[in-house]
């Protein structure tokens, strides 16, 4: 089996578990999270806008928000490195690309903490996304100009062992899930 199909497979099974959890969940997911940026108040940091069954970060961004930036990422082409739009609980959005919201006006930032979605992710840090790679390339691109902290946000349902991974696919360096804390020792 070619690594196409094993990561076809692998995300197809984290889809069904991901929707499990979302169904399950009780809505304060996000609590976590905020703990672990109350850590790092006033840093720049991107989170992302929910799609469909994804764990839900905005709470813990609208806290963010009140004591420094907070972004969220924009596609401007397929590709490419994602760019990130500032945010705030009252903005403005409209429908961007693979319908995500964005904000209508934008004025960039670069964030150096990044809330990052998946569909699978493993303890050793490794993350399974949509395919697009716009994760990796933005992480990539992040690193090589500084410090970037990588968390995933997910639920635990969505944690699977031996993940097919490629050598561009960029690690996470901590998972934040609805009830934990993972530190990556990278």
């Amino acid at each position: 089996m070619n690594l196409d199909t094993l990561k076809m497979e692998a995300r197809m099974a984290a889809f069904v578990r991901r929707k499990k959890a979302f169904e399950a969940q009780n809505g304060a997911v996000s609590s976590v999270l905020s703990e672990v940026l109350a850590g790092y108040r006033g840093v720049p940091l991107a989170g992302f806008m929910p799609i469909n069954t994804e764990i839900n970060p905005l709470a813990s961004m609208a806290e963010a928000s009140v004591h420094g930036m907070v972004g969220v990422p924009v596609i401007e082409a397929p590709a490419t490195p994602l760019k990130f739009a500032q945010w705030a609980p009252n903005t403005e959005l409209m429908v961007g690309a693979f319908k995500a919201k964005i904000p209508a006006q934008i004025d960039w930032m670069i964030p150096e903490i990044l809330i990052v979605p998946l569909v699978a992710w493993d303890p050793e840090g490794g993350r399974l996304g949509y395919g697009g790679g716009f994760y990796d390339r933005t992480l990539e691109e992040l690193r090589a100009h500084g410090p970037i902290l990588a968390i995933g946000f997910a639920f635990n349902a969505q944690m699977a062992r031996n993940l097919p991974l490629e050598t561009t696919d960029q690690p996470l360096d901590m998972i934040v899930t609805e009830d934990e804390v993972i530190t990556m020792k990278n």
